[in-house]
């Protein structure tokens, strides 16, 4: 099932290049009404070829102009959500801001669970079950996302260790093996430490699996499974918790997966590892 065109544009805004911006904001503006222009008033909306709209249509993988307005049309008719206008501005304020961000937050959440592949999801958990061992890559930010899957990997009695130092991740990467997987987490897919991570583990032959924003980035294309997240950050990158909730969102659906197919030993071992450090809290 082909995810809500508006959901990926949205996802996707921050890694494109000017003309397939100007015509995804145009769409974003009012998909309704642009479900209704022909591919010559869509262009020139937007101040680009005709020829520009055709292959922004097969970037999106769809045949042609045709299919991007029917799939428009039919997001209008469901009534996909049209989030409000605007980033954080330097007039907002505290109220706006906060309003913002909540929006910002909630519609990654919403758009990342639109553009998931359930198919690639099972391909990623049938790899998890798998291995031997699992690493998970990530670097700055996307190291709180890859700690928190690792943390929870290991209380079902998963061996997973997190690495967000990329000496040490090259280290462990290269005793990987065709029995061991590895998780790397990278919102642009062109973080070079964790692409180095990624490819040193491949070349020993372990499973390889992407979280990230870029369908087309180059950790897409290294991997064997890439599960997309779909943020659009604020005018604070580095701040943004919009890409992180949604890469924990994918996470949670990749560890609830594979927690569920041993269902029973996975209760047992949450239990056992919350008494071990249940007394704790009372020190």
């Amino acid at each position: 099932m082909q995810p809500p065109i508006t959901a990926l544009l949205r996802g996707q805004l921050d890694q494109m290049g000017a003309t397939k911006r100007r015509l995804a904001q145009v769409i974003l503006d009012d998909p309704g009404r642009v479900s209704r222009m022909s591919i010559q008033a869509l262009a020139e909306a937007a101040g680009v070829s005709q020829a520009s709209v055709t292959r922004f249509c097969r970037s999106l993988e769809l045949d042609g102009y045709a299919q991007l307005r029917l799939a428009l049309a039919a997001e209008s008719v469901r009534g996909e959500p049209v989030p409000a206008e605007g980033d954080i501005a330097e007039g907002d304020d505290l109220a706006s801001v906060v309003s913002k961000i909540v929006r910002l937050d909630a519609q990654a959440v919403t758009d990342t669970a639109q553009v998931m592949s359930l198919a690639t999801l099972e391909l990623a958990i049938d790899a998890l079950s798998r291995a031997r061992r699992i690493d998970v890559y990530g670097v700055g930010a996307s190291a709180i996302v890859g700690a928190d899957l690792a943390q929870k990997l290991t209380r079902i009695g998963r061996p997973c260790v997190a690495y967000g130092d990329a000496h040490l991740g090259l280290t462990s990467a290269a005793l990987l093996g065709p029995d061991d997987a590895v998780v790397a987490v990278s919102h642009s897919g062109t973080t070079a430490d964790t692409l180095d991570m990624v490819r040193t583990a491949k070349a020993g032959g372990a499973a390889t699996i992407a979280v990230t924003n870029d369908p087309h980035s180059e950790l897409a294309s290294t991997v064997d499974h890439v599960l997309l997240t779909a943020a659009q950050e604020s005018v604070f990158r580095s701040g943004a918790t919009a890409s992180r909730l949604a890469q924990l969102l994918v996470v949670d659906c990749m560890f609830v997966g594979l927690a569920q197919r041993t269902f029973q030993a996975s209760q047992l071992a949450l239990e056992s590892t919350w008494r071990a450090v249940r007394h704790r809290a009372n020190r």
